[in-house]
């Protein structure tokens, strides 16, 4: 059975974010999984109304979420992360799908979060598909 992907993706950051939908895609596609609807959300924060659309269409069987929550000033970014973390969690449960968390954060720099594309958005895919079988 071949399963199809929903991806959430934040445009925050998108010099990451971007990067990390290529790579998700790619990704799917060598593995053979189908990708449905691809969803731009404004920030991480959005990403799990977004996924919570996604996850409610019986077409689509996993949700990739692909964001980079970068590390400020103040802890705004630990604030974002495990709200964030913590509702997709709970939708993944209530929908019985499985959700990929491929959302780099909290307390990361640009750099390290470059270096980790594709690593978060590879197993983010990875983990649905996983879960899937």
């Amino acid at each position: 059975m071949k399963h199809t992907l929903g991806i959430v993706v934040s445009d925050y950051n998108s010099e990451i974010t971007h990067k990390m939908l290529l790579v998700a895609e790619l990704h799917a596609k060598h593995l053979g999984v189908a990708i449905g609807d691809i969803i731009h959300v404004p920030g991480a924060y959005e990403i799990p109304f977004a996924a919570m659309q996604l996850l409610g269409q019986k077409e689509i069987d996993a949700v990739v979420a692909l964001g980079a929550i970068l590390q400020g000033e103040t802890a705004h970014d630990e604030v974002i992360a495990f709200s964030t973390a913590k509702s997709l969690q709970e939708l993944s449960l209530k929908y019985n799908k499985p959700v990929g968390l491929g959302i780099s954060g909290p307390r990361m720099t640009m750099e390290q979060a470059a270096a980790r594309i594709e690593s978060f958005a590879k197993n983010a895919v990875e983990a649905c598909i996983n879960l899937l079988n």
